[in-house]
């Protein structure tokens, strides 16, 4: 071909790629290779198109001869970054768009691509420096803004995300990603009603946008939606049927909903397209779990170390961790990974590792120092974050039931495992003697997490409490920061001596005071068991797993009585059931036992 005829394919053949005509472009482009095997240009091109197609290995290979070729490889190195990132060679992609600014510093393309790489690197950091200088060379680059966003969200800066994603679809209206960017970052802020619309915005731009659909699914799941949301998940699916984080969130919304085996179907979908993903594991896990299937559940429950809630508590010790075996005298560290009441739901299980020879170091929050003081199993207790003891073995808290092989029927359930203070509770004895009369019951109505729109109940739904006669009602709710317990409604009223409260150890002393507890699923409901005091617990139509399915008792804690929600978030009906059975216990003579 002479250079006349080149040039004329080549231009033909830049026509039908800018008109989306792949196939023919490609054709001309080989017939320049043909004649001329070092054509720059065209290996450039022919590269561009193998990416376009889904062929990203091949384009490595095209834009690597055309970048030692071309006189200004600039701009094919930077797409060589985007071959090499869609491989998975992230340190690669990262130089060629390092190369691709040392030939052009002023190319805000490659700092937003090298943002992404770095940020997929995990260097959150640098890549928010690489959108700024991007955006400072091209201010109305929406796509500097995106990553920022991505970037933003990484590092824990969700308001400054958000208002990077604005900056976004501001300058481009038209731009699904953003958008959905937007959404996620708006339900992560509890913003949904912003978020769905940001989500929606997605989805109309781009119906076909699974992973949009997924995020809208969250976004209604979150606000309660949830049959709005189990329709979002069915039309990812349907679009994308191999998407496992979609099974995955259908599996969720399912078992909210009460479908318990159509949600283990779900899971089950999930791992069989990811294998290792490892919170459709913990997931099917809990729902195991919540169905009675304890060894396969705790099985799958160990999975949680992969998941990003819990890999970063996971411990790197040399020693090993305990496998159940006797320990002859050995100091063997436990070590508290989950909540408070985790913590003193599974406390329980000290005295067996007693029992098989071993001297027990626990590590738990200072929030529990003073609860767990007086505990005989314990001959050290470490606060989280200082120094730890010489030990032999370890064992994180929550696996102990997997490796003590508990089953339903072998829950060690003997209660009391926990005691007030004694001083702390003569205390209280003597404040409550002052003049109370009637049966005396502690009231918790809100998760630890305030507003909590699954496990917590608007306190003005607890006013047929207040119509029970021969009742005294305290508060033991907890907020962060004193005095915000908001007015009880009309018809019940409360002492609110919870500044007085400092820690579990306070409220322990004050509960072996009381007749009954009234809570929702907090700490408060598993310590109160864990004293063997009586106590009932208001439940979500889809409730935690330990409280199992369909049951009025609770076979971890003897003295617990379950009050359920009949469908999801009807309070009312659970509530009435309560001051049903608060009446009927208030006309009981006094001194009532703890068992029910």
């Amino acid at each position: 071909m002479t250079t006349a005829e080149v040039q004329q394919s080549l231009d033909a053949a830049l026509g039908f790629h800018q008109a989306g005509k792949l196939p023919q472009a490609e054709s001309l482009y080989r017939k320049v290779l043909a004649a001329h095997p070092d054509h720059p240009h065209a290996l450039q091109y022919l590269g561009m198109i193998a990416l376009q197609s889904g062929h990203p290995a091949a384009a490595v290979d095209l834009l690597s001869q055309a970048a030692g070729l071309l006189p200004d490889p600039a701009d094919c190195r930077c797409n060589l970054g985007v071959a090499l990132a869609s491989t998975g060679r992230i340190n690669d992609a990262i130089a060629a768009y390092r190369d691709a600014l040392a030939l052009r510093p002023q190319f805000p393309e490659a700092l937003v691509n090298l943002a992404g790489a770095l940020q997929q690197s995990g260097r959150p950091d640098q890549a928010i420096e690489c959108c700024r200088q991007a955006i400072a060379i091209r201010p109305d680059y929406p796509d500097a803004h995106n990553n920022l966003g991505n970037a933003l969200r990484d590092t824990a800066q969700p308001s400054d995300a958000i208002a990077a994603y604005r900056q976004a679809v501001a300058l481009r209206p038209a731009y699904p990603e953003a958008w959905n960017n937007l959404g996620n970052a708006l339900t992560e802020a509890d913003s949904y009603d912003e978020a769905i619309l940001a989500c929606e915005k997605a989805v109309a731009l781009r119906p076909t946008f699974p992973e949009a659909l997924n995020n809208l699914a969250i976004a209604l799941k979150k606000s309660g939606r949830l049959d709005e949301a189990v329709a979002a998940c069915r039309r990812a699916i349907a679009l994308q049927p191999a998407l496992a984080d979609v099974w995955v969130n259908l599996g969720n919304l399912l078992q909210r909903q009460g479908y318990i085996e159509e949600s283990l179907a779900a899971y089950r979908r999930a791992i069989s397209l990811r294998p290792d993903l490892a919170i459709a594991h913990v997931y099917r896990g809990f729902v195991l779990l919540l169905k009675g299937d304890f060894p396969e559940g705790w099985r799958e429950f160990e999975w949680r170390w992969q998941t990003n809630e819990f890999r970063n508590r996971q411990r790197d010790f040399a020693q090993p961790c305990w496998d159940g075996s006797e320990l002859h005298g050995k100091c063997i560290l436990v070590h508290a990974e989950g909540g408070l009441g985790d913590a003193i739901q599974f406390v329980r299980y000290l005295p067996e590792i007693a029992r098989r020879g071993g001297r027990v170091a626990l590590e738990a929050t200072s929030q529990l120092r003073k609860l767990f003081a007086n505990l005989p199993d314990i001959s050290e207790f470490v606060e989280t974050g200082e120094p730890l003891p010489q030990f032999d073995v370890h064992c994180p808290m929550m696996s102990l039931p997997r490796i003590l092989d508990t089953r339903l029927a072998t829950i060690p359930a003997r209660t009391p495992y926990l005691l007030p203070d004694p001083s702390l509770a003569r205390a209280w004895n003597d404040r409550l003697s002052n003049g109370i009369e009637g049966l005396k019951v502690g009231l918790v109505w809100a998760g630890r997490t305030i507003p909590d729109p699954g496990r917590s109940i608007p306190l003005e739904m607890l006013a047929p409490l207040g119509q029970v006669p021969r009742t005294w009602f305290c508060s033991l709710q907890r907020y962060e920061s004193p005095g915000k317990t908001p007015a009880p409604p009309p018809g019940l009223t409360f002492a609110d001596w919870t500044a007085d409260l400092e820690d579990l150890a306070d409220t322990a002393a004050l509960i072996s005071c009381l007749d009954l507890v009234i809570t929702v699923d907090t700490a408060v409901a598993h310590l109160a068991g864990a004293m063997g005091k009586r106590v009932w617990v208001l439940l979500q139509f889809a409730p935690d797993w330990r409280w199992l399915l369909d049951r009025e008792d609770c076979p971890w804690y003897p003295t617990m009585r379950l009050f359920r929600q009949p469908r999801t978030g009807d309070w009312e009906a659970a509530v009435r059931d309560v001051a049903r059975e608060l009446e009927i216990l208030a006309a009981s003579p006094p001194h009532i036992p703890a068992t029910p």
